[in-house]
């Protein structure tokens, strides 16, 4: 099929973008356009508008804001990858980066693209809502911070407010410490969208003993989710620690089932994949003493 007829504007500004977004509320955004543009040759998405914010330079670059890494919406996966920064600075972002679809894929997508499409087994919105990262959108000359808890309601559905444009996702630094993450994943092939996925960082003392440990599970639910394994703190993060608290913290995940996959084997898939991914942070951070 070919996509319906729409209209194409390539933005000199960012408040250009805006204007036009506003204007028009079946406008869509053109980033890397990785799910955006077979969406539109299988008129899954008729939109009258596309606004192209691939050439906006304030939209493309990668920032320490002081208080968090500041990523914009048009920074491309490929180059986020790369990025030093982001290795160093957010490591949990940076193990979740490989999984995400083929180089050629990543050599188009973008970092802000991901998250506003909201699919629940992006793994750069697993990695957002684990750190709580914050995103922003500009929209009537104002911006709006929304947490990941706030902006994923469901499966490709979010709070993004109507208008609003998301120019940049601030991903919190890493804290004191020897900090080491971990990002596991199944899908039917490589790079494929995942059937369950899971990613962790945590954070040791000079001792080897945890001070902070942060999980995440996506691709199991409606939306990717942060789930609680504040227990491990004080513990050396053996297997039997692992163990109980990645039990306790899925205790209650909601799973659901479809022509992939049933739902007890992702529960099953996201319990194995969060045990691996809090033990490869564990050799991570320890890592950090050599």
């Amino acid at each position: 099929m070919k996509a319906a007829p729409f209209n194409y504007l390539r933005p000199a500004s960012v408040t250009e973008a805006c204007e036009a977004l506003a204007d028009d509320p079946d406008a869509r955004v053109l980033a890397g356009g990785q799910t955006l543009v077979p969406m539109l040759a299988m008129r899954l998405a008729r939109p009258s508008l596309l606004v192209d914010i691939t050439r906006l330079e304030d939209l493309g670059c990668i920032k320490d804001a002081g208080d968090g890494i500041a990523i914009g919406a048009a920074v491309r996966q490929a180059v986020a990858l790369r990025s030093e920064l982001i290795a160093r600075e957010v490591p949990l972002l940076a193990a979740a980066l490989p999984n995400v679809g083929h180089p050629p894929t990543r050599a188009r997508g973008t970092v802000g693209g991901s998250v506003a499409h909201g699919d629940p087994s992006a793994e750069i919105a697993l990695a957002a809502t684990i750190l709580d990262a914050r995103i922003v959108f500009l929209a009537d000359g104002e911006e709006e911070v929304m947490s990941p808890e706030d902006f994923f309601i469901g499966p490709t559905v979010t709070m993004a407010p109507m208008g609003g444009l998301l120019t940049r996702v601030i991903f919190p630094k890493r804290p004191t410490g020897l900090v080491g993450a971990g990002f596991r994943e199944v899908a039917s092939r490589r790079s494929d969208y995942a059937f369950a996925s899971a990613g962790a960082q945590v954070v040791l003392d000079a001792d080897g003993v945890c001070t902070e440990a942060l999980l995440g599970i996506g691709a199991v639910g409606d939306v990717p989710v942060a789930v609680d394994v504040s227990g491990l703190s004080g513990t050396r993060l053996d297997e039997t620690d692992v163990r109980d608290a990645v039990e306790a913290a899925l205790e209650d995940l909601e799973c659901v089932e479809d022509l992939h996959a049933t739902a007890s084997y992702r529960r099953r898939a996201a319990a194995h994949l969060a045990g691996q991914a809090l033990k490869d942070a564990r050799v991570a951070a320890i890592g950090e003493l050599a």
